[in-house]
């Protein structure tokens, strides 16, 4: 055999096994990518949760008023009006602490009919009684005929600090109904859920129960709150 044969015979061999190598990769490519293309399978859902609960802290913030022609009997006027103020919820048990002066005005100006003077103290109810809240709330035009002249907006706000002590299985539940709505949509598809590729969580909301909005003159909230969280999950078909 010549030498330009055996260059010949080599070369095809090489050939040869090039287009296996080829053969071969290509295979393993395309299962590589069909492998790929099943594992991201995946369906993206949403979960609820959704817990009743009541306020834990209620904030009573009260503006009230005297007003007359000359400054002495304007503050005389306003300090009876806060001696009756603390005496109000002293009676109905609130402890003295509870009850701080947060701020106050004075307004004076001239008109025709001479010096008018407007002042005006603010006071804030701070408890956790919820419940004495409440009847403090329920009683308050006795104030009015206590004299204490109330301005309007001097309403109660209760809010639900402990919202940190149910995050956790609130989420859990909201992840639960996701994984509830995911296998729904595998058993249309005749697929099955796998693990969780990717979850987010929404932010949490509290809000009025059932709408409520308390309402009325003194009134601008309710103790009965609903917390809310959305969470998205992406779960994994098989």
């Amino acid at each position: 055999m010549s030498w330009s044969d055996n260059r010949n015979m080599v070369m095809l061999a090489s050939a040869g096994i090039l287009t296996v190598g080829m053969i071969a990769g290509g295979y393993l490519l395309g299962d590589g990518l069909l492998r790929a293309r099943e594992a991201d399978r995946s369906v993206t859902v949403r979960g609820l949760a959704e817990k009743d609960v009541t306020a834990d802290l209620a904030t009573w913030t009260i503006a009230y008023s005297a007003n007359g022609y000359d400054l002495p009997s304007v503050q005389t006027e306003i300090e009876q009006s806060s001696k009756a103020l603390n005496a109000y919820f002293r009676e109905l048990g609130f402890k003295p602490e509870e009850l701080k002066p947060i701020g106050a005005g004075v307004n004076q100006y001239r008109n025709n009919n001479g010096n008018n003077v407007t002042i005006t103290q603010r006071m804030q109810l701070r408890t956790t009684d919820i419940e004495r809240a409440q009847k403090a709330v329920a009683n308050q035009f006795d104030l009015v005929r206590r004299g204490v002249t109330m301005q309007e907006g001097s309403g109660m706000t209760y809010s639900f600090t402990r919202l940190n002590d149910i995050k956790p299985s609130m989420v859990a539940e909201a992840t639960k109904d996701a994984r509830k709505a995911a296998e729904q949509f595998a058993n249309d598809s005749g697929t099955s859920v796998g693990g969780i590729k990717k979850a987010t969580q929404g932010y949490f909301s509290i809000s009025a129960r059932d709408g409520e909005s308390g309402g009325g003159y003194g009134v601008s909230d309710t103790p009965y709150k609903k917390v809310r969280v959305v969470t998205t999950v992406d779960f994994y078909l098989d």
